[in-house]
């Protein structure tokens, strides 16, 4: 019997409309199933416990998927360009979301992150442009680098307590984005962590935030108001560059002989200091 379907196995299968993958297996590996573009739906049994680097990459077909509680890794790109993928419930047992592993899944609306993923891999779910919504569990300590950026449906998203850093631009062109709040946790936000969320209203950061990275609320051009703890000992070039409608800012006394390197026009903003 079967037991792992092997590298590139299918790959290229433009016309594989279906597919059984027995019990027997335990292992899809590297692009298995790379650009079977005319592939509709895939049941992944309870014995697979690792879906490897991109086994579904560019199934443009691809309208469900199941994922089986077995299964604890999803490697990078696994389903990457699966762009008819319009949700995907990801189990209990899983612990790593890859690299780009949801990458350019442009009508995935919902996604549920279980509560046992540690971390989010970098551009897991870049370009996801139709998602609307996101829960991340308390168990995820780090959101990686251009995770979330681009998804341009995204209204609301949850932070929870156990994340330590917001990574580089991980936000960036959300711009249905209208609120955030960082939680106590965060001690970093990184270079443009928020980035061009245009309809971002408002923003809470916590006294725990000791950086403020180079133009991570840039272009945020409904944000009214930004209070900035006296915890920060650091805010990058550019910060909160173009923010047209910021009004109000209340930030540490430190910084008052930078503000134009901060916010760069200044004219219309009152600011007060803290000490």
């Amino acid at each position: 019997s079967v037991k792992s379907i092997g590298r590139d196995a299918f790959s290229g299968c433009y016309a594989l409309k279906s597919v059984t993958i027995p019990n027997s297996v335990t292992e899809i590996k590297f692009a298995a199933f790379y650009d079977c573009r005319s592939l509709k739906s895939v049941t992944i049994p309870n014995s697979v416990t690792k879906i490897g680097e991109k086994v579904f990459f560019a199934c443009r077909g691809l309208t469900s998927i199941t994922i089986p509680n077995s299964v604890t890794e999803i490697k990078t790109a696994a389903f990457m360009y699966c762009e008819s993928l319009k949700s995907v419930t990801i189990p209990n047992s899983v612990t790593e979301i890859g690299d780009r592993a949801f990458q350019s899944c442009i009508n995935l609306t919902s996604i549920t992150i279980p509560n046992f993923v540690t971390e989010i891999g970098d551009k897991a779910f870049l370009s996801c442009k139709a998602l609307k919504s996101v829960t991340i569990p308390n168990s995820v300590k780090s959101i990686g680098r251009d995770a979330f950026s681009g998804c341009y449906a995204l209204k609301s998203v949850t932070i929870p307590n156990s994340v330590t850093e917001i990574s580089h631009q991980a936000f960036r062109r959300c711009q249905a984005l209208k609120s955030i709040t960082i939680p106590n946790s965060v001690t970093e936000i990184k270079t443009a962590a928020f980035h061009a969320c245009t309809a971002l209203e408002s923003v809470t950061i916590p006294n725990s935030v000791a950086k403020i990275g180079y133009k991570a609320f840039c272009e945020c051009e409904s944000l009214k108001s930004v209070t900035i703890p006296n915890s920060v000992t650091e805010i990058g070039n550019l910060a909160f560059l173009n923010c047209y409608a910021l009004e109000s800012v209340t930030l540490p006394a430190i910084y008052r002989i930078k503000l134009s390197r901060i916010f760069y026009d200044i004219t219309n903003i009152s600011f007060t200091f803290t000490e």
